[in-house]
């Protein structure tokens, strides 16, 4: 919100939360029922229905460049500005949608209201070239000189702070004001449509056309990467002063008192407030190449629905815990269309950009699915894109690349990893697996003055040794079935008398892994608490037990550019496997974490806390759930 809110900055519909879109219901239906219903075929009015058409196209192209922004963003290619993005500003530009909303709702209204909007023609090229004079003319100067009063500290305070708090933009910022500022805007670009309606010379073709313009360029300058070549402005060098780029719109937004055009330059050199270095950013911008990262994590897609909670997917989606959406079922179109080019799809794709003080940080993700990795037929294939991602890792100069969920299955697919090592003995780069930390963060969960543990679901490298270091220090571990005499065999006699070979479910601490059915987690006393060792949270299947997160850690202030939560864990909270590989090297560990290797549990924990990196939970905060 703006720094002194001034009248009309909240949204009419701001209480109805996600319910706003109930305000297009009583429109959207009589239009349908209107098209289909009410009158002859021959008398059908195609306009009236089509501004749904016009709002749902809308929403998908703001997505398009959402979603090519992060992705071009997390590249680094042809960046602008290097500073982070945070939650704060995910969370403020969450509303995006609500101009789409008013913007339909005056589409509505305007066609009940006005004959001259019913029963448009498809095409008029003489209201595409009126269009077209307005807003060179009379739009783009009035709202030079609007923009310009917006930045007079009365206004600036009341309204247009709140856009400019984005620093960094996005293409959702674009669209980030008041609502006494969009009224004002849309007064403004609905001159053109109204001179073509009112002159009869409006067509649907120039309505539309202009709106996909005006989003267009509003979305391209909002991006914080450069995408228009130079060879545009060589051919017809006027179009300098007709089209900005993103690095001139960033400027706006990093120096505040220059660059005030909406999409046209001319008025900012006519008027002379151009910033002197516009041209210079932009040909450092398109010049700028992708920077190679010093640590990769490498994860995978794991539920159809998680392409949604990707940071390149829906930004206010990614920025919370994974949950399913109730209205994902009307997505299930697009869902099933994402799950066959993701399987067709044959090459690891760049999710995310961080910064740990002068560590160059990326997330790369297998285009596979958690299903897929189960699936005999599919294992070589999924070998192959690890493979290709660790030598491209290499060739690049990556120091470490940490496995993250099923890239590190032990038996079914490599090893924990161990398979590309034999298979590539002269790797740079570093393969981590982050058992090690995954170990420590579980034994650090454990109360304190805890005698007896429940060891429960699938054997895992991660819970061998947890075992082996509970039975060390002096903790029983009730284990069941065959492992248990796997585990004993490890241990010296003495060790050995702390492994019991129980069914007993006495305990109130499990630790369990995958495979931990429900009809276990009933056999539970109440207040329970299950800490997973796994890469997978378990089912929950009681109330009355406490549920503790898959290894993770909170992040510390100075890990930068962290707008999105890494699947199921909390925000700013990151996975022990994924903070292992950061670890590794920031200690210049020069040494490989796969296979059966494990690194000393006790010397990676206190490199995790050196480096500001937290539990979740406090011993004090455990026992007393305990």
């Amino acid at each position: 919100m703006a720094t002194k809110p001034g009248i009309l900055t909240e949204w009419p519909w701001a209480s109805l939360g996600n319910f706003k879109y109930l305000v297009l219901a009583p429109f959207v239906g009589h239009s349908i029922y209107s098209f289909f219903m009410g009158k002859e075929e021959n008398q059908r009015d195609f306009s009236y229905i089509f501004i749904l058409l016009y709002i749902v196209m809308r929403m998908v192209h703001h997505q398009m460049w959402i979603s090519l922004s992060r992705y071009r963003s997390a590249k680094g290619d042809n960046r602008i500005l290097d500073r982070s993005i945070e939650f704060d500003q995910v969370d403020r530009e969450t509303n995006w949608d609500d101009q789409i909303i008013f913007n339909g709702v005056v589409f509505y209204i305007g066609y009940l209201m006005l004959a001259e909007t019913h029963h448009l023609p498809l095409w008029r090229i003489d209201g595409i070239i009126i269009t077209a004079l307005i807003h060179t003319g009379p739009v783009e100067f009035l709202y030079y000189w609007l923009h310009r009063a917006l930045h007079h500290h009365f206004l600036y305070s009341r309204y247009h702070s709140h856009h400019h708090s984005s620093i960094v933009t996005e293409p959702h910022t674009a669209v980030i004001h008041p609502f006494a500022e969009i009224v004002a805007y849309y007064t403004l670009f609905f001159t053109p449509v109204a001179t073509t309606i009112f002159t009869g010379t409006a067509s649907i073709v120039s309505i539309v056309a202009y709106a996909i313009y005006l989003d267009f360029m509003n979305l391209m300058g909002h991006c914080n990467f450069e995408l228009i070549p130079k060879w545009t402005f060589s051919i017809f060098p006027p179009l300098k002063y007709l089209m900005y780029t993103p690095s001139f719109h960033s400027l706006h937004h990093t120096q505040f008192r220059s660059n005030y055009s909406l999409f046209m330059p001319m008025y900012d050199y006519l008027y002379g407030t151009v910033d002197k270095s516009s041209d210079t950013l932009y040909e450092k911008s398109l010049e700028r190449k992708a920077e190679s990262p010093d640590v990769v994590h490498l994860t995978h897609l794991t539920t159809p629905e998680s392409i949604y909670h990707l940071r390149l997917g829906f930004a206010s989606l990614a920025s919370k815990p994974h949950t399913s959406k109730w209205y994902f079922w009307l997505m299930s179109p697009v869902t099933l269309w994402s799950f066959f080019i993701t399987w067709i799809y044959g090459h690891t794709f760049v999710v995310e950009r961080n910064l740990f003080r002068n560590l160059k940080m990326q997330t790369w993700a297998i285009p596979k699915y958690s299903i897929q990795y189960f699936m005999q037929w599919q294992r070589d294939t999924i070998n192959n894109l690890i493979e290709e991602a660790i030598v491209e890792a290499d060739q690049k100069g990556v120091k470490v690349l940490s496995l993250g969920l099923l890239n590190q299955q032990e038996n079914q697919v490599n090893k924990n990893g161990e398979l590309y090592i034999r298979r590539h003995p002269k790797l740079k780069v570093k393969v981590v697996d982050g058992s090690s930390l995954a170990v420590a963060v579980v034994l650090n969960s454990i109360p304190k003055g805890t005698s007896q543990v429940v060891l429960r679901g699938r054997f895992t490298k991660v819970a061998y040794s947890i075992a082996l270091a509970l039975c060390q220090g002096g903790t029983q571990v009730m284990i069941d079935g065959e492992e248990y005499k796997k585990l004993k065999a490890l241990l010296n006699p003495e060790v050995a008398t702390n492994l019991v070979p129980s069914k007993s479910y006495a305990s109130k601490i499990w630790l369990v892994g995958d495979g931990l059915s429900e009809d276990e987690q009933l056999k539970a006393p109440k207040g329970t608490l299950f800490i997973p060792f796994s890469q997978f949270p378990p089912r929950k299947a009681r109330r009355d037990c406490f549920y503790f997160n898959t290894p993770a850690m909170r992040i510390p202030k100075h890990l930068e550019n962290v707008d999105s939560c890494e699947n199921w864990l909390q925000r700013r909270v990151m996975s022990a496997w994924r903070i292992a590989g950061i670890l590794h090297a920031l200690e210049g560990w020069n040494e490989h974490e796969c296979g059966n290797k494990m690194f000393d549990i006790e010397k990676i924990w206190n490199a995790s806390l050196q480096h500001g990196f937290s539990p979740l939970t406090t011993p004090s905060a455990i026992e007393a759930k305990a």
